[in-house]
């Protein structure tokens, strides 16, 4: 299973290379942040998630706030890997981004807790696990930092990375977003070691689809000292998720240049779609004003634009509104879908 793992992630990490990855790796993240945080409860969608704050609803703005909050923490924390090493500092920079003005402002963003804490239950009498106390945090997480820059162990890097994510949420170290932390922490290690030079693997898909399976691989390892059962489900979501990769990939290619001969069909407004269309991939939602600025034409061209790429089942309007419409990119969301 591991050298499957490590060839799939391998082919990945090659096609990744050979397309102009910049201008998708934006959905690839806004995916993973919709499904990690989807295993904590927070019901935003991948659609609501390329909106703009007032276009949310006020029910919801709590868990696209938080959205975007992991939105930005990955970012800003693959750039920092450039002059930082995966370390407990980098680990606390990402907590506190994730929880920076958020429900968890008040639980000690990027610090390690200062009291206990547990799983499930409403007591600590009651907990179905309770992790290590809050005088041991520091020496633990000390431990796994070591544990992930040791060159002298000689173990393979995906089995150091499974063992780091189940002992990170056996610890337990923040109040909360300790699940989203230590799901950011396996894309994060895996740029860091040079397996991905490009943050294109997340394996939130994975473990939301099987989440029962997820948690009770997780606390089997703590009851029955069942670590090659977990690292069975994480080579196993390893290679699943590195195979959808490549097929997404590939997918997203044929559908850019089936898109690319519709445009030819619009005429003179071509070259106005494919500078839309490049926008899109990063951001696939759109507003007609939004679409008037980044073509550099007059709101009535763009309009007009827009209606174009609806007849040609590109664009979608997803509003049901007279005004303040948005149109989504639907053949190339719905890939992300699957």
């Amino acid at each position: 299973m591991l050298s499957n793992a490590d060839r799939y992630l391998g082919r990945l990490d090659m096609y990744s290379e050979y397309v102009d990855i910049n201008l998708f790796i934006q959905t690839h993240i806004v995916k993973e942040v919709t499904q990690s945080s989807k295993i904590e409860g927070t019901q935003t969608n991948m659609e609501e998630a390329f909106l703009n704050e007032p276009d949310i609803q006020n029910e919801k703005r709590d868990d696209w706030e938080e959205v975007q909050n992991y939105i930005l923490a990955m970012n800003e924390t693959i750039k920092m890997l450039h002059t930082l090493p995966f370390s407990n500092r980098l680990i606390r920079q990402a907590h506190k981004i994730l929880m920076s003005s958020v429900r968890g402002r008040h639980k000690q963003p990027g610090e390690f807790r200062k009291n206990q804490n547990w799983i499930g239950g409403t007591t600590l009498n009651d907990a179905v696990f309770v992790p290590p106390a809050h005088t041991e945090i520091a020496n633990l997480m000390s431990d796994i930092e070591f544990f992930a820059n040791n060159q002298d162990d000689h173990i393979p890097d995906l089995i150091k990375i499974a063992l780091i994510h189940y002992q990170f949420e056996t610890i337990h170290p923040f109040l909360d977003g300790n699940g989203r932390t230590g799901r950011l922490l396996i894309t994060l290690y895996l740029v860091n070691k040079g397996i991905l030079k490009r943050p294109v693997l997340y394996l939130s898909d994975f473990f939301e689809r099987h989440r029962m399976l997820y948690f009770d691989n997780l606390t089997r390892v703590r009851t029955h000292n069942d670590l090659a059962q977990w690292l069975k489900f994480f080579l196993t979501g390893i290679i699943e998720t590195a195979q959808k990769g490549v097929d997404t990939l590939n997918a997203i290619m044929q559908l850019k240049q089936e898109v690319e001969v519709k445009t030819d069909k619009i005429g003179k407004r071509g070259s106005d779609a494919k500078i839309l269309l490049n926008a899109l991939y990063k951001k696939p939602i759109i507003s007609p004003a939004e679409t008037a600025t980044i073509i550099n034409k007059t709101p009535q061209t763009a309009y007009t634009l827009i209606s174009d790429l609806e007849r040609e089942g590109i664009l979608k309007e997803i509003t049901g509104a007279q005004r303040n419409k948005l149109y989504l990119y639907e053949p190339y969301i719905n890939l992300f879908r699957k």
